[in-house]
């Protein structure tokens, strides 16, 4: 099983980034996926989770409006579309696949929002 996020990095406030989660070695389009992110000194927290067929979706407040999730269940992978990024989102994201009592996390992909 493997999780594998990328498209982290450096952008200035208020750019855009587009991080990426390939998965591979489970039956991807049972999972519900999810996005967490992990702040300096701060909790881990759920940024955005998306069902299994993409129909649904659900955001934390700090990124509604900013943040889409979406997958593609033909190509095993799901996105995090982050828009007028803010200093405050700086963190470690990290992709989190979820199917009845099956849980796998990828290794995090860091993105650092500053001038």
């Amino acid at each position: 099983v493997q999780l594998v996020e990328s498209g982290g990095g450096l952008v200035q406030p208020g750019g855009s980034l587009r991080l990426s989660c390939a998965a591979s070695g489970f039956t991807f389009s049972s999972y519900a996926m999810s996005w967490y992110r992990q702040a300096p000194g701060k909790e881990r927290e759920l940024v955005a989770n998306i069902n299994s067929a993409g129909s649904s979706t659900n955001y934390a407040d700090s990124v509604k409006g900013r943040f889409t999730i979406s997958r593609d269940n033909a190509k095993n992978t799901v996105y995090l579309q982050m828009n007028s990024l803010k200093p405050e989102d700086t963190a470690v994201y990290y992709c989190n696949a979820r199917f009845m009592y099956k849980e796998h996390w990828g290794q995090g992909t860091r993105v650092t929002v500053s001038s």
